[in-house]
């Protein structure tokens, strides 16, 4: 099945998101019960990644090496990030859908979070780090971003410890929707 940006796009706007079976099979997958990263004060982090905050050590970008992103994203023993779906990836990037926010340490790709943007949402695809604790200032920082951004939403679509620690929570699909609904009707942008 061929996917176009519109259709893509529309399928997202509806509360789907796109993944690959174990056989590449691409399709749209939903749930009862998405994750969201909190935007507010509920979003939290473990005290030693404030250490590393305060140290510096990271720089920030976004996307300044996307398909570097996608690779790390998709480079794990079982992945979904399948052929076609990073070659979708990239026709979102070209037109302006899907970002990567990136962490460096000096010109070494520390980690990164690959994610779409419709209107007022971020709907985060994956995440991956190369060099410890990279991706966890990743999220740090993009949520920062999203904040300053006036985002509704941060969506990271299903749950998992990792994100618990920083204050994820599961919300049923009727109060996804009313949330999807309201960030369609707002414009930002992470540049």
């Amino acid at each position: 099945m061929k996917y176009d940006v519109a259709t893509i796009i529309q399928g997202y706007a509806q509360g789907y998101f796109l993944m690959a079976d174990e056989n590449d099979v691409l399709g749209w997958y939903g749930s009862r019960d998405r994750t969201l990263i909190p935007l507010d004060q509920r979003f939290r982090y473990p005290k030693s990644l404030q250490r590393v905050l305060n140290q510096e050590r990271f720089s920030v970008a976004i996307n300044r090496n996307f398909k570097a992103v996608v690779a790390g994203c998709a480079n794990r023993e079982s992945t979904w990030i399948s052929p076609e779906l990073k070659q979708i990836y990239w026709e979102l990037y070209q037109t302006g859908w899907a970002y990567s926010f990136e962490t460096w340490q000096g010109d070494e790709l520390a980690g990164g979070i690959l994610g779409i943007v419709i209107g007022g949402a971020f709907i985060g695809e994956s995440m991956f780090y190369r060099i410890p604790e990279g991706s966890k200032v990743a999220m740090v920082k993009l949520v920062e971003l999203l904040r300053k951004r006036r985002f509704v939403m941060f969506d990271a679509q299903t749950m998992n410890p990792h994100l618990e620690r920083f204050g994820a929570y599961g919300v049923k699909d009727d109060e996804y929707m009313v949330l999807l609904d309201k960030a369609l009707h707002r414009s930002c942008s992470l540049l």
